[in-house]
């Protein structure tokens, strides 16, 4: 006979869907997929749901950010009960606290949910029994938006002959780039001597610890250019000793985020740099798995095309979305382009050899402020430049844009000087 055992019982871990999320500013991008994008967190949950259907998981726990912050109607609050409807005709319970963008002061529009769903309280830590399993999951919801306390510590001991999960929203501690919510450390976590903590908050799929098992699963749907690569679940197997077998990924999203990094290094032509992009477009869009590819796309590498790909900015842009079309409709979306080439000529050498070159990239790189600081024979030399290129120059002329900004008028202007008959060469 064989000596591998059935599972016991397995169970979903999501995080995040922040169903609803606003996605600010897709009007001013032309050709945007608005309704596929505004969608895509609602799709991710129903492949949530979905998943739990097909696989019959015995329950679903959610570690926070359900929404995105208060309801501006009804329609979201339908939209996840009728999802947990779903989930009661299989018999699926559900498990659930709120997090910094669904705290209780925040959501104020109310709708009773189905029997099935268990939501955890904000005031103090509880503990919830799975009927007819061997398992007590332990939770608190935030109160409010900002919750600097550690949580965890209020978290009651591991239930003896039990399978404990620990249902938490936090930052844990000492992760950059996230905003602190209810710090607590690994060790604090340890400490409870839980089986698996269902962590949320931090968007990133991660597993911090596997014994015991301290996971984070990231949201169901990336939102935005800093949310890239697949986004999904964890689907957690345990066997009847109680005791974690696996925990497997699984994607739920819908729309895939990739910045796209196209190293355009040594080439001449503009046809070889359509060729790379081509090629590199399409590798991602491989990658994505028949999801909407949303992407920033980013041209680096030191070619001769340097210039002329600041100088033409509009021509450049038209032609990676020309070539995303070329992939289909609703396969790919254009974001962003952006160029992060550098020049393959030596700056320095080139100011040696021509007095008037010398000027420029010393005006340009003492200017400080704004436009109005530069020199008059260089806001002449601008006011050269295409209307669209320096209407956008000005546009977009902030504090924390100078810099690149800079490295842009530089590259125009002394294509400029390359091309129109100076003594640069």
């Amino acid at each position: 006979m064989s000596d591998v055992r059935s599972p016991m019982f397995r169970f979903i871990h999501a995080a995040d869907p922040h169903l609803d999320s606003p996605l600010h500013g897709l009007e001013s991008h032309d050709g945007a997929p608005v309704d596929v994008l505004r969608g895509a967190t609602r799709r991710a949950f129903e492949n949530l749901v979905q998943l739990a259907i097909d696989e019959r998981i015995d329950f679903v726990v959610i570690a926070g950010d359900l929404y995105d912050g208060d309801w501006k109607d009804y329609s979201t609050g339908l939209f996840f009960r009728s999802q947990m409807v779903r989930l009661k005709a299989s018999g699926t319970p559900v498990y659930l606290i709120a997090g910094n963008h669904d705290a209780a002061s925040i959501i104020s529009k109310k709708l009773s949910l189905p029997d099935n769903v268990h939501v955890f309280s904000t005031r103090m830590a509880e503990s919830f029994d799975v009927p007819g399993l061997p398992v007590v999951i332990h939770g608190r919801g935030f109160p409010n938006r900002a919750v600097p306390e550690n949580l965890a510590q209020e978290y009651p001991p591991a239930m003896p002959d039990k399978f404990n999960i620990g249902l938490l929203h936090t930052s844990l501690t000492g992760l950059l780039g996230h905003d602190t919510y209810a710090p607590c450390s690994e060790q604090d976590l340890r400490n409870k001597g839980y089986g698996y903590w269902a962590l949320g908050h931090i968007h990133q799929p991660a597993v911090i610890s596997e014994d015991p098992w301290i996971v984070f699963a990231g949201n169901c749907q990336g939102r935005h250019t800093r949310e890239t690569g697949p986004r999904g679940c964890r689907l957690v197997t345990v066997n009847d000793s109680v005791e974690v077998e696996s925990v497997e990924w699984r994607t739920l999203d819908v729309v895939r985020w990739q910045d796209v990094r196209v190293n355009l290094d040594g080439l001449e032509k503009e046809n070889e740099a359509v060729q790379r992009i081509r090629e590199s477009l399409a590798d991602a869009v491989e990658k994505a798995e028949g999801r909407l590819l949303a992407t920033r796309i980013t041209l680096t590498g030191a070619c001769r095309l340097h210039g002329n790909l600041h100088r033409e900015g509009q021509h450049w842009r038209a032609q990676v979305q020309a070539i995303a079309q070329d992939f289909g409709e609703d396969v790919v979306w254009i974001e962003q382009v952006k160029v992060a080439t550098s020049p393959v000529y030596d700056l320095s050498e080139l100011a040696e050899r021509d007095a008037l070159t010398k000027i420029v990239l010393e005006t340009l790189d003492k200017a400080s402020h704004d436009l109005s600081d530069l020199p008059v024979d260089i806001v002449e030399m601008l006011n050269v430049l295409p209307l669209e290129v320096r209407a956008e120059l000005e546009a977009e002329w902030q504090l924390d844009q100078r810099f690149p900004l800079m490295s842009d008028v530089r590259a125009i202007i002394l294509e400029s000087l390359q091309t129109t008959g100076g003594t640069t060469t």
